[in-house]
């Protein structure tokens, strides 16, 4: 009894972290054991690959023994195990550089492009949506019906390659889509990753002009593709909201639409925050392909390289990074939702 009681004094959200810990480490470990056991059944003999088709036996015998390839499934996860308990992601079979370091390098960059999708993919979808839902009719309303059609059907690919045709090849608008910052412009000191913001840190506000033009086409493709079934979704729940009778009371008692709206958005938040972070994952798997496409250098075009080379380590440390990202969100996902709805019990 005292320690049920000591458990309901602890403050609700840090309830919800403790209890989301729990689970958190089961779920990694399943996610690193399968990863590690579906890795290699990919094709391809990464010391072969590494050494080229005129290598010896003698040589591929050497460097597999070196990468320790000819022990048994088993003893190779253990020692992936162990080496992972000291923080050694091994070293990456393509660039020769350890993957803890190579993770780092390409971090910020995905997540530059991720956090801007996802605050556009935001602002737009419940923007859009709750205009749609008070202004029935109207070309908002309309244009979103026609988009929500073919929302989340459109290959991301596709766009990202129709965007380069038609706003760098055709109208010119947009910078040639190879990286972050133009090549004669020299990238800002490492403070936070961001170039948007180390630029500006650093004053340099030609860095931040070149790293926004090479954005804002990246974010815009990733935005178009995901932005539809969060529209969808807070559209249909605002809307029965907006409709209810406490709405209509409200209204009929003399309050502003503005407060109507913002009373109805509020009691709208549990299933759009469990949405958006639903789309933080899918926004990491689409950036593996738009980040290819406009030379990114972040963690989706090194997971590409990766699968090209049977890059064993470097495909695992992908994985557990991008494991370890989803589960975190949706850890903060189950904080901001039992915030926003105190009926659920911890």
């Amino acid at each position: 009894m005292s320690l049920f009681i000591a458990w309901r004094s602890v403050p609700r959200p840090l309830r919800i972290v403790i209890a989301r810990i729990g689970i958190l480490v089961p779920q990694m470990f399943g996610v690193m054991f399968a990863t590690f056991l579906l890795i290699r059944l990919l094709p391809g003999d990464p010391a072969l690959l590494m050494l080229g088709n005129m290598a010896t036996p003698e040589a591929i015998a050497s460097l597999r023994e070196r990468l320790h390839l000819n022990g048994s499934v088993w003893s190779q996860f253990g020692g992936y195990v162990s080496a992972l308990m000291h923080g050694d992601l091994g070293t990456s079979m393509f660039t020769s550089n350890p993957v803890t370091v190579d993770l780092l390098q390409r971090v910020p960059a995905t997540l530059e492009l991720i956090v801007y999708s996802m605050i556009l993919t935001v602002v737009l979808g419940v923007g859009i949506a709750v205009t749609s839902a008070v202004r029935p009719g109207g070309v908002v309303d309309r244009a979103s019906r026609v988009y929500g059609l073919a929302a989340g059907a459109i290959p991301d690919f596709w766009v990202g390659l129709l965007l380069i045709y038609t706003l760098f090849h055709l109208a010119g608008i947009a910078p040639a889509p190879f990286g972050r910052v133009d090549s004669f412009v020299t990238p800002p000191p490492t403070v936070t990753g961001f170039y948007t913001i180390d630029s500006v840190i650093a004053g340099d506000w030609e860095a931040w002009r070149s790293s926004v033009s090479h954005l804002w086409l990246p974010v815009l493709t990733l935005t178009i593709v995901n932005m539809g079934g969060l529209m969808k979704l807070t559209r249909a729940t605002f809307e029965g909201l907006y409709k209810s009778e406490f709405i209509r009371h409200g209204r009929a008692s003399g309050l502003s639409e503005r407060t109507l709206v913002l009373s109805a958005l509020r009691n709208s938040l549990p299933p759009i925050i469990t949405m958006i972070g639903f789309l933080f994952g899918f926004l990491l798997g689409a950036a593996v392909l738009v980040e290819t496409i406009f030379a990114w250098g972040g963690l989706g075009q090194y997971a590409v390289q990766a699968v090209m080379n049977s890059d064993y380590p470097a495909l695992q440390g992908f994985v557990l990074v991008a494991a370890a990202f989803i589960l975190l969100v949706y850890t903060a996902v189950d904080v901001l939702y039992g915030l926003a709805d105190p009926r659920i019990e911890i």
